[in-house]
């Protein structure tokens, strides 16, 4: 049987992010059948169900030949809580991700292209934790992220034929490792070198067991370097699944200020520019977390952050997408 899903793409600051609207799973039936804890749980829950279940319709959706691996796709969902707006799940090509900062921004954009939004505040259900929204017009988006936090510093990362890399551990809302230490070039010019030098960094941790505090694996790398033209810093972000962002990342930004907090170069409320290898930017600031003494990994006496980003989403297109069984490719070629 031919099935149809329809979808809303956007991108903000250059990375894709397509938004499911209708033809999916029945996730308000999910969302029943795995009630009872905290809205994480709930949401990882429907994500493990997914992945066991929806392995196909996921690689259809965001991989070749409908898609490319440096999309992100949005799962749209009730919300668990009737006060908040929408529940969302993130995924790309070879997987599902925590948090997306630049997915939630095209999220607001494309609901208000469809006047299911009007300018104000909302609250979104992740599978991280529920973020706040707040839609300033019809493409600028500023979100608060959950709370983040610097796992470990001056990490050092072997690599081999090269001098090691040294870099810090952090939560954004996904993990990163994030350095300053390297001599790369982060323009367009360059990408082949960043992307094949982020790879290594990735399987050198995996093969060292550099990971997260219950074992996560650090799976997004961002290198960074001066920034100019007014923006406080430049970077290049691999994301997994071995794309890099086209946006300055919005968890990664988060995980940037949580470093620059907890060294002291960044106070609560300042201003930072973050720019992306494309030229894109965001603007972000934090204030002091509250409760989030729970977190894994943050170490005693340690603080974290409460994020906002803000960037701009443009949408790009309203599709039905069409899964013939007949096709050889209506799964997706895998990534």
């Amino acid at each position: 049987m031919i099935q149809q899903i329809q979808v809303i793409d956007s991108h903000t600051g250059g990375e894709p992010t397509r938004l499911i609207v209708s033809g999916g799973p029945d996730f308000a039936s999910l969302l029943s059948r795995f009630a009872g804890g905290s809205i994480p749980e709930t949401l990882q829950q429907v994500v493990a169900f997914l992945e066991e279940n929806h392995e196909p319709l996921r690689r259809g959706i965001i991989c070749e030949p409908r898609c490319s691996e440096h999309w992100v796709g949005a799962w749209l969902l009730p919300p668990i809580d009737p006060k908040h707006l929408c529940g969302v799940i993130f995924f790309n090509n070879v997987g599902y991700l925590g948090m997306c900062g630049h997915g939630t921004i095209g999220l607001m954009a494309s609901l208000a292209f469809l006047d299911r939004v009007q300018p104000g505040r909302y609250l979104i259900e992740t599978a991280v934790g529920v973020v706040e929204t707040e839609l300033l017009d019809q493409h600028q988006v500023r979100i608060g992220n959950v709370p983040s936090y610097l796992y470990r510093r001056n990490v050092e990362v072997p690599l081999a034929n090269q001098k090691s890399i040294v870099g810090d551990l952090a939560w954004g809302g996904n993990w990163f490792f994030l350095s300053s230490d390297h001599s790369l070039a982060v323009e367009m010019s360059n990408i082949a070198v960043l992307t094949q030098y982020s790879l290594a960094v990735q399987a050198s941790m995996e093969a060292n067991g550099i990971s997260g505090p219950d074992g996560q694996r650090i799976d997004h790398v961002e290198l960074f370097v001066a920034g100019h033209n007014g923006a406080d810093s430049r970077s290049f972000v691999l994301c997994p699944g071995g794309a890099y962002d086209r946006s300055p990342c919005g968890t990664g930004t988060s995980a940037k200020l949580a470093c620059l907090a907890a060294e002291g170069k960044l106070k609560p409320g300042e201003n930072w520019v973050q720019e992306s290898v494309t030229g894109s930017r965001f603007h972000a600031s934090y204030q002091w977390a509250t409760n989030a003494e729970h977190l894994e990994g943050l170490a005693p006496g340690a603080r974290a952050i409460s994020p906002t980003v803000q960037g701009s989403a443009f949408v790009m297109g309203e599709t039905t997408l069409v899964f013939d069984p007949r096709d050889l490719f209506v799964d997706g070629i895998p990534a």
